[in-house]
């Protein structure tokens, strides 16, 4: 495949939305939509507060991985990975703090760049970018949650339902 350093039967087809893990900051599950139009991957981050520890910028925000209510709020803390500057779909550029996070998509886990910032208004509190699907995946725009959903309890919890 020209422009891709993995081989076809290395690739994991997903489709246009998923449900993601993001275990190292206790997310079990988020609904991400795949973006092949985005660079960068970004998730919904509040009360975000950037400090310093031993020397080196790190960040503090909450998550609201569900995407009808604010219930199951996440506080993470983690360090800094790059500051950019970020155009929006319409066209609105913000500068944005960068972290570091491995995040399971498709079975597989794998690092992603993810820019911190509000996507209260947005259907999906992530959005996956280029940049992680670059690493083995393919975009079937017909498929929905190609990678499998979690139970249904989970995806209740999702639009405020217990």
């Amino acid at each position: 495949m020209t422009g891709s350093n993995h081989s076809i039967t290395e690739q994991t087809v997903v489709g246009w939305r998923e449900w993601v893990q993001i275990p190292q900051v206790d997310v079990p599950w988020i609904k991400a939509k795949i973006d092949t139009g985005a660079k960068t991957s970004a998730i919904h981050a509040f009360d975000l507060r950037s400090f310093d520890r031993d020397g080196r910028d790190w960040v503090s925000f909450a998550v609201h991985p569900w995407q009808a209510t604010a219930q199951d709020e996440v506080a993470v803390e983690l360090p800094v990975h790059d500051s950019r500057s970020v155009r929006s779909s319409s066209g609105h550029e913000e500068q944005r703090y960068v972290v570091r996070l491995p995040v399971v998509l498709g079975g597989r886990e794998v690092p992603v760049e993810v820019t911190l910032t509000d996507r209260d208004e947005m259907g999906f509190r992530m959005l996956i970018g280029r940049e992680a699907l670059v690493q083995g995946y393919v975009v079937d725009p017909a498929l929905s949650y190609a990678g499998g959903r979690p139970e249904r309890a989970v995806r209740r919890r999702n639009w405020g339902k217990r």
